[in-house]
């Protein structure tokens, strides 16, 4: 049984959010979920200090800067998984369409600011003084929260193609598109792949999904072409020859070679003492390595792995499609960053501006993902508290 209390007010809303009566799973998984978060919190507070502390020294004087603004931003984390954790996660059932629009709006906004040369290279950060967030975690988040509504809304006549898949297509693109002409390839293309397997998940035929994966894939091919850094990143991740090899990459591979299988130990990475450039972001994953070794990078291997199927229970037993939808959508954006992030350390993908979530150094990037984190507790407390409700009802039912 589900208060009427606790889901949207309008009746089309209501019907459209299937609800059914959830078991307990989900909560159990919130609980592993948080204890994940908390375990890669912590070494993040690790690594970030080790990893960090001599580009600090080099830039700042101080070894400890990076560490303080770190423990910072991990306090609002937790603030904001507390928050979001205990809300009600139907409000962005109801928010988001002003969420999308506000995350269109401020990209739209960047686009314009670099046109007026008001900012210079890579229009993704918006803000004043040290308040500044990247764009395009909030546009990331928008697109999960519209997508889950809007597929949860059309699953009646989700294989049409004009009245679903269309609409669909168009919004995500919008955001694809201006997320590229940050310019932001990867972010761009990771929005794109989420957007698609939120829809594949939903139910839109495939088949017009695959007719427009061709002039997609042409488009992105074109994309990288014209900028010669791209390009240039493409050549060295395909090619064999050393000397094409990207600086980042040798010296992330150096970085994971000298770890080992037990690792140097803490504190005693030698790449990232400025021969690894963002060893204390995009390559934290190599520091890892090296200091801890084979075991240690593989041991956070496992816990992305554990933190993506807790996501992915919590999903299969959320109370309803609109929390199903968000749930995996949330599961899958931080799985897929995690992993990405990973892969480019191993020099198994193209180097890309990806942080490892909940480790890497970067404030918004963290309470962004912490955000994600605080729902995915809302969406499994929601069920365990229906479950409640489900089983007192149930024994007073036997009882009458």
């Amino acid at each position: 049984m589900l208060l009427r209390s606790d889901i949207p007010d309008s009746t089309v809303e209501v019907s459209s959010l299937q609800l059914q009566v959830p078991s307990r799973g989900g909560g159990i998984a919130g609980q592993l979920l948080l204890l994940i978060v908390a375990i890669l919190m912590c070494i993040g507070i690790v690594v970030v200090y080790s990893s960090g502390a001599g580009w600090a020294r080099s830039m700042y004087s101080s070894t400890e800067y990076f560490l303080w603004r770190h423990l910072i931003f991990i306090l609002l984390s937790l603030a904001v998984i507390a928050l979001f954790g205990r809300l009600d996660y139907h409000f962005f059932w109801k928010t988001s369409r002003l969420i999308f629009l506000a995350s269109i709006a401020l990209l739209s906004m960047l686009l314009i600011m670099k046109g007026l040369h008001i900012i210079s290279g890579a229009a993704r950060w918006i803000g004043f003084g040290s308040f500044k967030f990247q764009v395009s975690d909030l546009a990331k988040y928008a697109l999960i929260f519209h997508f889950s509504r809007l597929i949860t809304e059309k699953q009646s006549y989700i294989m049409d193609l004009y009245d679903s898949y269309i609409p669909l297509l168009t919004n995500l693109m919008v955001i694809v598109i201006l997320v590229a002409l940050e310019p932001n390839f990867s972010t761009a293309s990771l929005i794109a792949l989420i957007g698609f397997m939120l829809m594949f998940i939903g139910g839109v035929n495939i088949r017009y999904m695959f007719i427009t994966a061709l002039p997609l894939l042409s488009i992105a091919v074109v994309y990288v072409w014209a900028a010669p850094y791209r390009w240039a990143r493409l050549i060295s991740f395909f090619s064999d020859d050393e000397k094409f090899m990207s600086y980042q990459v040798a010296q992330a591979l150096i970085g994971l070679g000298n770890g080992g299988l037990h690792g140097l130990g803490i504190g005693q990475s030698m790449q990232r003492e400025l021969y690894l450039p963002l060893s204390y972001n995009d390559f934290v994953f190599v520091v890892v390595g090296e200091e801890y070794g084979f075991l240690g990078a593989l041991a956070v291997i496992i816990l992305f792995g554990g933190f993506m199927l807790c996501g992915l229970v919590i999903a299969k037993h959320a109370a309803d499609s609109f929390g199903r939808y968000v749930a995996t959508g949330i599961t899958l954006a931080i799985s897929l960053f995690a992993f990405i992030n990973i892969a480019v350390a191993c020099h198994l993908l193209p180097t890309t501006g990806v942080a490892l979530p909940f480790i890497s150094y970067g404030g918004t990037a963290l309470l962004f993902n912490s955000l994600g984190a605080g729902i995915l507790v809302s969406i499994s407390g929601y069920s365990k508290r229906q479950a409640g409700i489900s089983l007192l009802a149930t024994e007073g039912k036997g009882e009458s």
